[in-house]
This record gives structure tokens, C-alpha cells and sequence, in this order.
């Protein structure tokens, strides 16, 4: 266990920033000196933080469902686990994941840490332990102040902008070792767990795959490497972006989530069986994903550009097949020993909540278990010649989600509430603009 005073000496921390990730995945919370931080200083928010949108607006509550009227507010709970330098502050400065508590000291349940405790609480319950291997993609772009200007590849150090796809190539990643050098040093220092690094299929795309383990070590890991990167990028002129289709002509951007589960007490994975196989706890874990996903996509797919990305023939899936090594399929199992037998969930997009992705994976595997669901046959070829399963945009989403009650008692009825007020408020808030399209095909011919 990590003392914290301890901590801060060795590291001679002046100042903490103290932040909890709000229903967008964006980082809220406070700055302040050290010493105040060690005196006890806890810093608080108002709840209303988790009712926000990404435009930073406030559904109507008219009948104080979603937050409580007064305003109130929550205490953050730093989890010392947690704790980390900033590489890129100027003086010494700590970065801590909060919890979120009322005044009586109870948990606040629309807190997105809190909603994934409350599901890894659920499988402990039962002697299971969810293990998860998130792979994240993101693109690097050349700074664009215009947001009406397309977003275009940045120039690397040959003084060239990438004009053709490079999938896994070495030199098209060379092109920004200086970004990438310095990406892993800050990660180093925030022990970050990272893997491996690819060239994604699109233009200046990269992927950048986690090791396994827990899922909340995870998801905080997911949670501050998008703000590193983000950083990181900036310093080199550049930005880095998490959206789920950026740019029209490239492939979108996912977080596919590799999961298994394993016996609490012997670490046995319990997806294969005595000879090596899927097991029927597995392909009913399957079938959990395959039946509740579509009631989860809001959280997967979160914002209404989330939808472009899930287009056919687009490296990304349009429907819930599953098969054996088949990356058409939304969910996928990779050939491997029977120790690390697990399922490729390659619906969720890059611009999820981590906190909120790994819990609705894990919500509908469960169901899937408890329920003892029957999945599909395996699909063999394409899947891309199947039918669309999943929703074709984010209203569609939202209604569906409403209406799935065993996900609503798993994540929390109030956190489906908040949630589905929230991306209907940016749903509203998307259909006030006028798009460039519109603009240059219906002005002058309708």
C-alpha cells in the first residue's frame, strides 16, 4: 500500500492534481499545492460534473431525477493506488484517480470508476475474476484550429505528409520517433503498462495494445494514456485525436477489448475446458455479448461520429457474428493456448468511456453466464456479407438501451438515466449545426 506522504518526500511534489473521469471520459477535478493536499485538503465537486455534456450544456431535470436540486457536493477519495508524477509539469506535480463519495460517506453510483466496481463486485460474488487486454487506436493530425476545415495526416521528419495507407509499417512509425520516444518515456514514468505499437491501416493511424490484467487498473490506464498521448503530441505541434472516425476517407478508430475469465482462487481460466476448448461457460459469455450488446451502444459508440466508423468493408463491425480468428466478426476469438482463450469485443470505438466500455463488456458477459444463454454457430467468410444488427446511429441506440432493464440493474438505473439525457442533450445540440454537406449539396439544388 502506497503511503502517500511518504510519496510526495521522496518526490518532492509541490503541487497534486486530484481528478475523477466524468461521463464523457473527460478528466475533472482540481489542482492544489502539497501541503494542503497532506493536511487534508480534499478537494469536491458538484455532483452535476456527471450530468455535463461534451459541450459542456446541462440536460433539463425538471423532476430532480437526474442530480439532487441543491446542487450538492461530493467528496473526491484520492486512490493512493493510483498515484503519479506528471512528466510534463514544470515543477513537481503528483496526478491522482479519485473516487467519488456523498457526505454520509456513500459511493456516488453515476461515478463511471464506481459503475465498474460495482460490476467487478458482481463477478467476485461468484468466484470469477475478469481479465481484460484493451488495444487502442488513434490517429495523429496536423493542428486544425478550423473545425469546418478537414483534418489532414501531420507531416513527419522526411517533410511529407503519408498519402497512401501503411498497415504495420516500420518506417511510416519511424516518421515520428520523436513523438513516439517521448510517448514512452512519459508512460515509463507513469508505469503505464504498454505492449506493442503498430501502424494502423489508415494514414498516420497507430495502435497501441495494453497488457492484460485488471480491469479498473486497466481502465485508469486507458484513462491517463489518452491524456498523454494528447500532451505528448501537442509538443511536437501536432495533435493526436481519440475520435472514432476523424477523417471521411480513413478507417475509424476502436478500442477492442480482449477478456477472459479466470477462477478467483486457482487462476484457471474457465473459458477453456479439460481438452483445450470453448467452454460452455464461454460460449455462453458469448451469447451475453451477442444478446446485450446492442442495448449497450450508447457506451460503446457514445457520440453520434461513433456511428460513422461502423460502416461495412471498414476494418470495423456491422453486426454481432462471432468466429475463430475472423476480424469481420464484431466478436472475435484469436487462435492461442487454452490458457489465454478469450473474446475480442471489436464493437466499442476509441472514444468511449474506458471506465464505462470495460463495465457494459462485462455486464453483458455476465448476464450471458448467469442466464446460461445458447450464442450462435461460430460464422465462417465474411460477415460483412451479413445484415446490420447493430445501431445505425446514436437515438436508434439510445431508445434500445432505455428499454433493457437486467442492464439497467446491473449498471444502475440512475446511471442509464443520466447517461441517456446526457447524449440526447448532444444529440439536440448536433442537430442545431449545419453541416459543410448540406451546405454544398441541397443550398442552391432543393
Amino acid at each position: 500500500m502506497i503511503n502517500l506522504i511518504d510519496w510526495f518526500e521522496e518526490h518532492r511534489i509541490t503541487e497534486v492534481e486530484c481528478f475523477i473521469p466524468d461521463i464523457t471520459g473527460i478528466p475533472r477535478g482540481k489542482i492544489m499545492p502539497a501541503q494542503k493536499f497532506i493536511n487534508g485538503g480534499a478537494p469536491r465537486l458538484p455532483e452535476a460534473i456527471f450530468i455535463q455534456s461534451v459541450t459542456g450544456e446541462y440536460p433539463e431535470d425538471e423532476d430532480d431525477i437526474l442530480t439532487d436540486p441543491a446542487i450538492i457536493d461530493i467528496k473526491l477519495v484520492p486512490d493512493a493506488s493510483t498515484v503519479r508524477l506528471v512528466p510534463w509539469a514544470h515543477e513537481p506535480t503528483a496526478q491522482i484517480i479519485c473516487d467519488c463519495t456523498y457526505s454520509n460517506g456513500d459511493p456516488v453510483s453515476i461515478a463511471p470508476r464506481q459503475v465498474l466496481r460495482n460490476v467487478l463486485a458482481l463477478y467476485e460474488e461468484r468466484g470469477w475474476k475478469p481479465i481484460l487486454a484493451p488495444e487502442l487506436e488513434f490517429y495523429l493530425v496536423g493542428r486544425n484550429t478550423d473545425p469546418d476545415y478537414p483534418l489532414a495526416p501531420p507531416i513527419g521528419r522526411s517533410g511529407r505528409q503519408e498519402t497512401g495507407r501503411q498497415s504495420y509499417s516500420i518506417d511510416a512509425v519511424n516518421e515520428f520517433d520523436p513523438l513516439f520516444e517521448e510517448m514512452y518515456d512519459f508512460c515509463e514514468m507513469q508505469h503505464l503498462d504498454l505492449d506493442t505499437l503498430i501502424h494502423e491501416e489508415g494514414a498516420a493511424q497507430v495502435e497501441i495494445n495494453f497488457l492484460h490484467g485488471n480491469p479498473l487498473n486497466l481502465a485508469d490506464q486507458v484513462f491517463l494514456f489518452k491524456r498523454t498521448v494528447r500532451e505528448v503530441a501537442l509538443r511536437h505541434e501536432i495533435y493526436a485525436t481519440f475520435m472514432a472516425k476523424p477523417m471521411g476517407q480513413e478507417p475509424g478508430s476502436a478500442m477492442h477489448v480482449h477478456q477472459s475469465v479466470v477462477d478467483a482462487t486457482t487462476g484457471v481460466n474457465l473459458f477453456a475446458d479439460a481438452q483445450g476448448q470453448p467452454s460452455p461457460l464461454f460460449l455462453s459469455y458469448i451469447a451475453g455479448l451477442q444478446k446485450y450488446i446492442p442495448a449497450i451502444m450508447p457506451i460503446f459508440a457514445p457520440n453520434v461520429n461513433s456511428y460513422r466508423r461502423l460502416t461495412r468493408f471498414s476494418n470495423a463491425p456491422i453486426n454481432l457474428q462471432w468466429g475463430h480468428d475472423n476480424r469481420t466478426c464484431g466478436l472475435r476469438v484469436p487462435f492461442g493456448e487454452p490458457a489465454a482463450m478469450r473474446v475480442e469485443n471489436r464493437v466499442p470505438g476509441a472514444d468511449a468511456n474506458p471506465y464505462l466500455a470495460f463495465a457494459g463488456t462485462l455486464a453483458c458477459g455476465y448476464l450471458g453466464m448467469v442466464e446460461a444463454l445458447t450464442p450462435t454457430a461460430p460464422y465462417v467468410g465474411s460477415a460483412y456479407s451479413q445484415p446490420y444488427s447493430l445501431p445505425r446511429e446514436i437515438s436508434h441506440a439510445l431508445e434500445i438501451m432505455e428499454q433493457c432493464e437486467p442492464l439497467q440493474k446491473i449498471l444502475g438505473e440512475r446511471l442509464f438515466q443520466v447517461f441517456v439525457a446526457v447524449k440526447r442533450l448532444e444529440y439536440e445540440t448536433y442537430l442545431r449545426v449545419i453541416s459543410s454537406w448540406e451546405r454544398e449539396h441541397l443550398l442552391l439544388n432543393v
